[in-house]
């Protein structure tokens, strides 16, 4: 089943790699409300199971402003770090949300947050990576790329890893930013706005590609040592063959989980290379797991939980159609997804139906969330950063 999102909302994601740089996609057809099919649902009344608590909450900057940008927290113990698109990076103590500092820079930022023991990285539109220290926010280093970086940098205290908007995948030295390689893609024609968030474990990076292909790469070198495709682009029309695997992807044991846009969700072996899991599907939020589960928020607006041990579907809810859900994140007994309008739902991971409903963002939700327990920290596209308890009903 091939899902494709509504021409309007298309116009906002896609863009052309032409030889003499990228361009917006603009002036497509346009639907009248009552004649889009593709029209967000309304949502139902229902009866929560769940309490929902607001522990605290604080701005942060202008949240993901306007490029399209899912600058995403961490957190590292008890601090909590978030990053904003007009430069504004803050740490906080994650239980109260107090400022611990607060660093401004004058460019904007596209990327974060990546962090390494006690080094915060971040990627900026005018392709640079910036490493800062996570004791004050002090800059140790900054590099300069060339491609807009839209993904968290990722290291294992060695390389950092950066994935770059025109289909690249560099190599930095951890403690100098010193560009080690560079691996092209191949970008194709036309692409979803966005790129997947590599990881880097056991001398390895695992990235996903705008071409459908998910790489391991040695990295030290930048070698290439294994490829799947992911996906396989179908269709007369460039975007019928749209199959870009973005977002975030999920290690679990020796198996990598990544999902691509208009094509599979999959299951890959990263100690050969050997795809092992597949199911059909459509996202670009990325993956996550949780109760033996994998779940996915489909481009459809349908939450789904695949068996993690046998590939079979265990629930999926449809209630949230075409609402532009985000990444679904597992906190305590459930799943959480944020929307287009900025409400955050809960989803039963065991049979999945809907327990609970709050509204963070009026200008939405479609970061990666961060569940910590019964602890949900949410950060909305227009900034609110909100940390909210979740717990059964008395």
């Amino acid at each position: 089943m091939k899902v494709f999102p509504t021409v309007r909302w298309l116009t906002l994601l896609l863009s052309f790699s032409l030889l003499a740089g990228c361009s917006t996609i603009s002036g497509w057809f346009e639907f009248d409300d009552d004649e889009d099919p593709y029209q967000p649902a309304e949502l139902l009344d229902f009866e929560p199971s769940i309490k929902i608590k607001k522990q605290w909450s604080r701005g942060v900057g202008d949240g993901q402003g306007k490029g399209f940008y899912q600058l995403r927290p961490v957190l590292d113990g008890n601090t909590l770090y978030a990053a904003s698109a007009d430069g504004d990076v803050v740490a906080l103590n994650a239980d109260n949300g107090k400022e611990l500092w607060d660093q401004e820079f004058d460019q904007g930022l596209s990327g974060g947050v990546g962090l390494y023991n006690n080094t915060l990285l971040l990627g900026t539109p005018d392709a640079e990576v910036i490493a800062l220290d996570t004791a004050d926010g002090s800059e140790r280093w900054r590099a300069t790329l060339h491609g807009e970086v839209m993904a968290p940098p990722q290291s294992d205290g060695r390389v950092v890893a950066v994935q770059t908007y025109d289909g690249k995948l560099h190599g930095l030295d951890f403690n100098t930013g010193e560009v080690l390689w560079s691996y092209d893609s191949n970008m194709p024609a036309l692409t979803v706005r966005g790129t997947s968030t590599p990881i880097v474990l056991n001398g390895m990076i695992f990235a996903g590609f705008s071409n459908g292909r998910v790489m391991g790469l040695e990295a030290s070198t930048g070698a290439v040592r294994w490829e799947v495709r992911v996906a396989l682009p179908e269709g007369r029309s460039e975007i019928e063959r749209i199959v870009d695997v973005d977002g975030t992807m999920q290690l679990v044991g020796t198996l990598l989980f990544a999902v691509s846009y208009q094509g599979n969700l999959v299951g890959i072996d990263v100690t050969s290379g050997r795809k092992v899991w597949q199911q059909e599907a459509s996202s670009t939020a990325g993956v996550s797991q949780g109760f033996g589960n994998i779940y996915i928020a489909e481009e459809n607006g349908t939450v789904s939980a695949y068996q993690r041990s046998d590939q079979g579907l265990r629930w999926a809810y449809s209630d949230l159609a075409y609402r532009k859900l985000s990444r679904p994140t597992p906190v305590s007994s459930y799943v959480a997804v944020g929307d287009f309008e900025g409400y955050v739902h809960f989803i039963s991971q065991v049979d999945g139906e809907l327990v609970g409903r709050v509204k963070v963002d009026g200008d939405g939700v479609r970061s990666d969330m961060i569940g910590d327990g019964n602890r949900l920290y949410v950060y909305g596209d227009g900034g609110k950063l909100v940390a909210l308890e979740v717990s059964a009903q008395d």
